[in-house]
């Protein structure tokens, strides 16, 4: 397809495609798939080889959010029978790490539900990550507390974090109807400060929450305008309990083509297959390490992951390999600026975009997940005329039977699933 050589050549070039071209591969027939995961697999390997990098979450506080992000099983009023539980100690929490660790994860992340941390949780979470890193060497540490209030990024910092996460999760256009608690406006400052702070930023979306492709492409192109280290891309888990309990939009083949757009627009960034990739992805899972380069290892926020070792004998088997820690994850030319805007750590790279040149299309900003609970926990999206898009023949059922509520590891006395 002329199509896909054009988005390869742009790819390895680190040249934005137009919108039209982002919407021609959401548009792609099934017939179509494999050839657009080959593509997006060229531009992938170009940057990132064969290597994928294995990230673990520790839920140090789960449930009781005030903010009413309607994809999100912690929200304000949510009647899904999650574990519930307040701030974990620093050893707790860095003995949750280390299992992630054990399994080969190289980036721990620290998830808090809520609106955004007070100064008393910066300085609990400081500590957190200092037990965390003084009980595993080298290991990578990302927060994701919600809104930051100013100096808040400069102190976790100073106290030993590498990245920050905030999700934008969906297009501004839609976020409103997604959550009235705060703005998309809220989010993009969120990340704003990461990157001002020298940490690394890390900001996806969640797909699936009824979305039309326009808001998935708006959304990707805010991200890349953002230009953050990580875009995690997250598939909305509908736990019953939640407004979208019944959003069933995505089909496996819809979702290897949302991620191979993202692999497009932002060919040379740490894309990472998060929340929902077993619900939604489930037997097509390794066709994703073509278009990813980063997964989450074992269990999520409030839902279940398959087993830590399905997914490194799943990386085997697919023909890749688990990246070391002794491994930058960025391409020489991000991983340089970034450090050098960090002064000498891990870091973001101030606001210029380093994904190419500006190309066409517009971009907006986008980054965040729900408030405080990260896009970790699942997805969301919803446009008021949305387009019509591939549904499963079960949509508006409620699948229980598919999302399996975390009820081990972090929180409680069972060992976690990594």
């Amino acid at each position: 397809m002329d199509l896909l050589n054009t988005l390869v050549d742009k790819g390895l070039r680190r040249e934005l495609p137009t919108r039209e071209e982002a919407l021609a591969v959401l548009a792609t027939s099934d017939d179509e798939l494999l050839d657009v995961v080959a593509a997006a697999g060229k531009v992938r390997r170009q940057w990132f080889g064969r290597r994928v990098k294995l990230n673990y979450l520790v839920n140090l506080k789960s449930g009781l959010c005030p903010e009413d992000c309607s994809y999100c099983s912690q929200r304000l009023g949510s009647k899904a029978e999650i574990l519930k539980y307040t701030w974990l100690k620093p050893e707790e929490a860095s003995q949750a790490a280390a299992a992630g660790v054990a399994g080969g994860a190289k980036r721990v992340c620290l998830v808090a539900s809520g609106r955004g941390p007070t100064d008393r949780d910066v300085e609990r979470v400081g500590k957190t990550i200092a037990a965390i890193k003084e009980q595993n060497e080298g290991v990578e540490v990302c927060a994701c507390l919600g809104l930051l209030s100013d100096g808040q990024a400069e102190r976790l910092r100073d106290a030993g974090a590498d990245a920050y996460n905030h999700n934008l999760n969906t297009s501004e256009a839609t976020y409103g109807q997604i959550t009235k608690t705060h703005t998309y406006a809220d989010r993009v400052d969120t990340v704003q400060k990461a990157h001002a702070a020298g940490l690394s930023a890390c900001s996806g979306l969640i797909a699936g929450m009824g979305e039309s492709d326009e808001d998935l492409v708006d959304v990707v192109y805010s991200l890349r305008e953002l230009d953050p280290d990580s875009v995690p891309v997250n598939f909305l888990i509908p736990f019953e309990g939640t407004p979208l309990a019944k959003e069933w939009n995505l089909t496996p083949q819809r979702a290897l083509r949302i991620l191979a757009m993202v692999r497009f627009v932002c060919p040379d960034v740490e894309v990472r297959l998060a929340g929902g990739r077993e619900v939604h992805l489930r037997s097509m899972q390794p066709l994703a390490l073509h278009l990813v380069n980063s997964i989450f290892l074992g269990d999520y926020l409030t839902s279940e992951g398959q087993a830590g070792q399905a997914d490194l004998d799943m990386i085997a088997d697919a023909g890749f390999e688990v990246e070391g820690a002794g491994t930058t994850t960025l391409p020489a030319h991000r991983a340089d600026i970034a450090e050098a805007a960090a002064g000498g750590g891990c870091g973001s790279h101030g606001g210029a975009s380093l994904c190419g040149p500006a190309g066409s299309g517009d971009a907006a900003a986008d980054p965040a997940s729900g408030a405080g609970c990260g896009s970790a926990c699942g997805g969301c999206s919803g446009h008021a005329e949305a387009a019509p898009v591939p549904v499963r023949a079960d949509a508006g059922e409620v699948r229980s039977d598919l999302v399996a509520v975390r009820r081990r590891g972090a929180g409680t006395d069972l060992a976690p699933n990594a």
